[in-house]
C-alpha cells in the first residue's frame, strides 16, 4: 500500500453518492464545492470521523467516555489515515471564567512566571514587600494595650482535601491541645474524621497568653508557628485577626501577602479570586432603567415596575416601603423625573435612620417594628440571592444586568495577587494588552541575571505563544477578552495558533474555512501558517471557499455539481492549475475568470434619508461619527478587529431596538443617533441557530408549515376524521408520537458511556402516530413532505401559490437542496442564516425597514455569493436598505456605499478611514480595503 495518499473508497455519508478518491498525504489540500455539495460530509464526517473513531477505539472503556460518541461513518474502507485533529467554527467557550489567555495557555505561563519571580508592592505605601523578622512581629504586637488576650496560631493547613488524620496523630504526640477547625476552636480530642473530599483550614493554637512585658515568650511562640506552617503566623485578639508572614509584609501598614505560588494569581482558584465576584469580574447589579422604565410616571401609576401591582394593597411589602416613603416624606403622586437625588437613593438604597413602623396583617394582627429598612434595589437584590424559588428568581433576574463588581473593578483578582509585579506591571494589567503590544513588552522585559536565569524557559513559550497569535492575524486580541465573545473565525485561528505551538508532526488537520472574518491583508498571513503545519510534515484538508487560499493550495478536490440530492460527486480534483482548465468545474470556472461576478453599473443614491451615529466609543471605537445613507446597499468592512462589529452590531442595531421600544437591549456608548424616524423595523441576520432542539426546522421556522398543515387539514380522510390542523404539529399531544414527543428520535443515557441517539421504535423516525400518517395529500403523508427538498416541495405545491411562494424563497437564498423537515442543529451557520433571511423576504416591503448581516457570505462559494447579492440587491430595489459586515471582495465592490475601518485591529483601530462607493474607497491611499479593491475593479 502506498503512504502517499489517503485512499478513500465506497464514501456514502449524507449526499456522498459512493465517493472513490485519493487524497494525496502530507500536503495541503483544499475541499471546496457550492453549499450543501457535500464537502464537510467527505472531510469531516468521512474522513475525520473514521480518523477519531480509530484513534478512541485504541483506548479504554474509562478514557473513552469523556470523548463523546464515535460512530463508524458509512465508507467502505479509508486507507493511509493517520491521528485526526479538527479545528472547526464551534466557539470555543462560553464560560464566564473562560478568556484567550486561558485558551492558549499563556496566562497559565504567566501565573508560573509571577510567582517565581515577581515583586510584591504595598498597595497604600508603592513600596517593595519584604518578609518580617520575629523581631519587627513582636514589635507589631508589643503596641497592642496591656492585658489583652492573645491567642498565637500556626496555619498548618491551608485549602487542601482529606481528612489530616496523621497531622492530628503529630499534634496529639507532640502535646497540643487546641486546633480551630474551619474557623471552629476544638480541643484536639473532640476533633471528629473530615470530609476527605472537602477542602479544610486548620490551625494549631500554639500559645494563649495575656500581653505583658514577657518578650521572649512571645518570641518562642511565633517561632514555633513559623516553623510549623512555612512562614505563616496568626495573631487573635478582640474578634480581629493579624496574618504575619516572615515571607512577605509591609513595614509601614503590615499589608501581608501569602507565599507566591501560581494559583494565588488564578481567578479560577479561591486564593487568588476577590471574594466578592468569586473571580468574575462582574456582579448581578439592578439596573435603574430596568426598574423605572419610565420616569414621568409616580410610584402610584406604577413608576418602580416592582410595586407596580402592589400599591396601597394590605401587602406586608408594600405597608414596609410606605413606612420609609412617610418616614421622609415622599409623595407617590409625584412624578419620579422630579424627585431629588437624596429621595430617589432612598427610595432605591433604604434608610439611613432606625424607623418604627406599624405592620397590619390581613387577619388585622399588628406588629411593631423598629428598623433600617431597605430600598428596591437591595431588596431585589437580597431575594435574588436569597430565593430557592426558580419563578421568583426568574422574577428578580428581569431587573438585574451585569455590572463591574465593585471590589476590584472586573480585574478577578485579589489585592494580594494584584500587588505583585514583572516589569514594573501587575498581572492584570498584563492581561489588558493587545497580543501584539504584550509581543513588544516582552520583547524589552529586562530581567536581573538570577531571574533571567529562573524565567528562561517561561518567557520562551510566551514569546512564541503571542508570535503564533500574531502569524495568524489576532494580533488585535487582548488576552482577558472572554472565549465566549469570539467570532467561529477567530476561535477557530486561535486553536491552530495553539496547535502549531505543539510541533506535532505526522497529523492530519481538518480546517473548516479558516479565513472565516479575515480582511484580505491578512489572508497571506493565514496561508503562510498554514504552509509552515504542513512543513512540519502533516497533512492538511482544508474546506475553503477563499480564491487566494485554493491558489495557494497543493491540492483541490471539487465537490458537486449541485448541492443537495445533485451534489455528492467529485467534479474535479487535481493542482489549482489543472482544476482551473477544467471545464466541468464550476470552482475552476471562477478561479480563471471564466465567470465572476459583475460590478453593478451604476450606484444607486439611495432615498436622500440617512441614519447617523454620533460619538460611538464602544470598545475600541474612537469617538467617530458616520453616516448611513438609506435606501442602498451598504457594506461595513475594515481589518479583523478594526471596530465594524462594534459600531454596527453594539451601537447602531442595539440603539435603533432600544429606541423602537425594545427596552432590555443596551446600546454600546455613543452620545446620539439620528434620522431613526426614518425606519419602522430593523432586522439583525445572525448566524445563531434557528433553534436549539431537534424539533425546529426550516419548515417551522419560515412558517410554511403552518400552511402544510393546514391544507393536509382540508383532504377529505382529514375531514371526515374530524382533525384539526394541531393533528399535523409534531409539538403537541394528539397528532405526534408521544414514545419520541414528536422528535423521532430518543436519547438514551448510558452512565459512563456516552448518550446514544436511537430512531423511536414506536414511529421508527416518523415523528407522528400511525392514524396521522394515513391521512395523505397527493399520495404523500405529512412525514414524506418534511422527508422533500425544497426544490421537490416547490413542484409537489405548484398549485398552491402561499406555500410555494415561501419555499421560493428558501430556493432565491440557495437553500433549494435542504429538507423541510431537516433538524435545525444540523444546520450550518451560514444556512441558519439565510433561513432567516428567507423568512424576512416573504413580508412586504415598507422602504422603512434596515436589514443587518454579519457576514453573510461564510460557508458558502462564488456562486451561491453571486445568488445571496441577487436576494439582497432586490430587497435594496424594493426600497429597503441592507447593511452587511463583510470581507468579501465580491460583496464590498456590489454596494452602493462602502464604510472602511481601521487602520488595523484593536487599539489601533477604531477610526473611519473612508467612506464613498467602492470606486472612491479604492482611491484613498491609507486603506487596505481600498488597495484590494483596486485589483477587482
Amino acid at each position: 500500500m502506498s503512504h502517499d495518499y489517503i485512499d478513500i473508497k465506497g464514501a456514502r455519508e449524507n449526499n456522498l453518492k459512493n465517493i472513490d478518491i485519493k487524497v494525496p498525504r502530507d500536503k495541503f489540500v483544499i475541499m471546496t464545492g457550492v453549499s450543501g455539495s457535500g464537502k464537510t460530509s467527505l472531510a469531516f464526517d468521512t474522513i475525520y470521523a473514521e480518523g477519531r473513531r480509530r484513534y478512541v477505539e485504541s483506548l479504554s472503556a474509562y478514557a473513552r467516555q469523556f470523548l463523546g460518541n464515535s460512530e463508524k461513518p458509512d465508507v467502505d474502507s479509508i486507507e493511509g489515515l493517520s491521528p485526526s485533529i479538527s479545528i472547526d467554527q464551534k466557539t470555543t467557550s462560553n464560560n464566564p471564567r473562560s478568556t484567550v489567555g486561558t485558551v492558549t495557555e499563556i496566562y497559565d505561563y504567566l501565573r508560573l512566571m509571577y510567582a517565581r519571580i515577581g515583586v510584591p508592592y504595598c498597595p497604600t505605601h508603592n513600596e517593595p514587600i519584604t518578609s518580617q523578622t520575629i523581631k519587627q512581629m513582636v514589635d507589631k504586637i508589643m503596641e497592642l494595650e496591656d492585658k489583652t488576650r492573645l491567642t498565637i496560631l500556626s496555619p498548618a493547613v491551608h485549602g487542601q482535601k482529606g481528612t489530616h488524620k496523621d497531622l492530628f496523630d503529630h499534634l496529639r504526640k507532640e502535646g497540643y491541645l487546641r486546633v480551630r477547625v474551619d474557623g471552629e476552636m476544638k480541643l484536639l480530642e473532640d476533633v471528629e474524621a473530615l470530609e476527605k473530599n472537602k477542602k479544610h483550614n486548620i490551625d494549631v493554637v500554639i500559645d494563649r497568653i495575656v500581653k505583658g512585658s514577657d518578650r521572649s515568650r512571645l518570641h518562642d511562640s511565633l517561632e514555633t508557628a513559623l516553623k510549623m506552617s512555612d512562614g505563616l503566623a496568626i495573631v487573635t485578639y478582640n474578634h480581629e485577626e493579624v496574618l504575619f508572614s516572615s515571607n512577605y509584609s509591609c513595614k509601614y501598614c503590615g499589608f501581608n501577602i501569602p507565599k507566591l505560588e501560581p494559583r494565588l494569581f488564578s481567578f479560577n482558584a479561591p486564593f487568588g479570586a476577590c471574594d466578592t465576584c468569586k473571580g468574575l469580574g462582574i456582579t448581578q447589579k439592578v439596573d435603574v432603567e430596568y426598574l423605572i422604565p419610565d420616569r414621568t410616571k409616580s410610584i402610584r401609576q406604577g413608576g418602580i415596575v416592582y410595586y407596580k401591582n402592589i400599591v396601597n394593597t394590605e401587602n406586608l411589602e408594600w405597608q414596609k416601603f410606605a413606612a420609609l416613603l412617610n418616614y421622609y416624606d415622599i409623595s407617590i403622586d409625584k412624578p419620579i423625573k422630579d424627585f431629588t437625588k437624596k429621595e430617589l437613593d432612598i427610595v432605591l438604597y433604604g434608610s439611613k435612620d432606625l424607623i418604627s413602623y406599624k405592620l397590619e396583617s390581613r387577619s388585622g394582627n399588628v406588629m411593631k417594628k423598629t428598623e433600617f429598612i431597605e430600598g428596591v434595589c437591595t431588596l431585589i437584590e437580597r431575594r435574588y440571592m436569597e430565593t430557592s424559588s426558580q419563578m421568583s428568581r426568574e422574577w428578580y433576574a428581569t431587573f438585574l444586568a451585569e455590572a463591574p463588581c465593585p471590589t476590584c473593578g472586573g480585574r478577578r483578582l485579589n489585592e494580594q495577587a494584584l500587588s505583585v509585579r514583572v516589569g514594573g506591571i501587575n498581572i492584570y494589567e498584563w492581561t489588558t494588552m493587545s497580543v501584539r503590544q504584550a509581543a513588544v513588552f516582552m520583547e524589552g522585559l529586562t530581567l536581573t541575571k538570577q531571574e533571567e536565569e529562573i524565567a528562561k524557559l517561561i518567557v520562551k513559550e510566551i514569546r512564541e505563544r503571542l508570535s503564533f497569535l500574531n502569524n495568524v492575524g489576532l494580533g488585535y486580541l487582548t488576552l482577558d477578552r472572554l472565549a465566549g465573545t469570539l467570532s467561529g473565525g477567530e476561535a477557530q485561528r486561535i486553536r491552530l495558533a495553539t496547535q502549531i505551538g505543539s510541533h506535532l508532526s505526522g497529523v492530519l488537520y481538518v480546517l473548516d474555512e479558516p479565513s472565516i472574518g479575515l480582511h484580505q491583508r491578512d489572508n497571506d498571513r493565514l496561508i503562510n501558517t498554514l504552509k509552515d503545519m504542513r512543513d512540519l510534515g502533516n497533512s492538511l484538508i482544508v474546506v475553503e471557499h477563499d480564491e487566494d487560499t485554493m491558489r495557494a493550495s497543493d491540492y483541490i478536490i471539487d465537490i458537486g455539481p449541485g448541492a443537495g440530492i445533485h451534489g455528492g460527486q467529485v467534479v474535479s480534483a487535481g493542482t489549482p492549475e489543472e482544476v482551473m482548465a477544467d471545464p466541468n468545474s464550476i470552482t475552476g470556472q471562477y478561479l480563471s475568470g471564466k465567470m465572476k461576478i459583475e460590478v453593478p453599473s451604476e450606484r444607486r443614491k439611495g432615498n436622500k434619508k440617512k441614519l447617523e451615529v454620533i460619538g460611538a466609543c464602544e470598545n475600541n471605537l474612537k469617538n467617530v461619527d458616520v453616516q448611513f445613507p438609506l435606501g442602498t446597499f451598504i457594506v461595513v468592512t475594515g481589518v479583523s478587529g478594526s471596530g465594524k462589529s462594534s459600531l454596527v452590531n453594539e451601537v447602531l442595531s442595539k440603539g435603533i431596538m432600544h429606541e423602537l421600544g425594545r427596552t432590555r437591549i443596551k446600546a454600546g456608548k455613543h452620545k446620539k443617533i439620528k434620522g431613526i424616524k426614518n425606519i419602522d423595523k430593523i432586522i439583525d441576520i445572525s448566524q445563531d441557530p434557528i433553534g436549539r432542539t431537534p424539533r425546529s426546522n426550516p419548515a417551522t421556522y419560515t412558517g410554511v408549515f403552518d400552511d402544510i398543515r393546514a391544507l393536509f387539514a382540508q383532504t377529505p380522510e382529514a375531514k371526515m376524521r374530524g382533525y384539526d390542523k394541531g393533528r399535523f404539529s409534531f409539538n403537541v399531544k394528539g397528532g405526534r408520537c408521544e414514545a419520541c414527543q414528536g422528535d423521532g428520535i430518543l436519547r438514551i443515557s448510558m452512565h459512563f458511556l456516552p448518550d446514544v441517539y436511537v430512531p423511536c421504535e414506536e414511529c421508527g423516525g416518523k415523528r407522528y402516530n400511525d392514524e396521522t400518517l394515513q391521512v395523505t395529500y397527493k399520495g404523500k403523508n405529512i412525514y414524506d413532505v418534511l422527508e422533500m427538498s425544497v426544490e421537490e416541495a416547490i413542484d409537489f405545491f405548484a398549485n398552491m401559490h402561499k406555500i410555494k411562494h415561501k419555499l421560493q424563497t428558501l430556493k432565491d437564498v440557495g437553500l433549494g437542496y435542504i429538507k423541510l423537515g431537516q433538524s435545525a442543529t444540523t444546520l450550518s451557520g451560514g444556512e441558519a442564516q439565510r433561513v432567516k433571511l428567507a423568512s424576512e423576504l416573504q413580508r412586504k416591503a415598507t422602504g422603512k425597514t434596515l436589514f443587518v448581516l454579519d457576514e453573510p457570505t461564510t460557508g458558502l462559494h462564488s456562486h451561491d455569493v453571486k445568488r445571496l447579492l441577487e436576494v439582497l440587491q432586490r430587497i435594496v430595489s424594493n426600497g429597503d436598505t441592507v447593511l452587511v459586515i463583510e470581507h468579501n471582495l465580491d460583496v464590498i465592490k456590489s454596494a452602493d456605499y462602502v464604510i472602511d475601518i481601521g487602520p488595523e485591529g484593536g487599539d489601533e483601530g477604531g477610526t473611519i478611514i473612508a467612506c464613498g462607493t467602492p470606486e472612491e474607497v479604492a482611491q484613498v491611499e491609507n486603506s487596505y480595503t481600498g488597495q484590494y479593491l483596486k485589483k477587482v475593479l
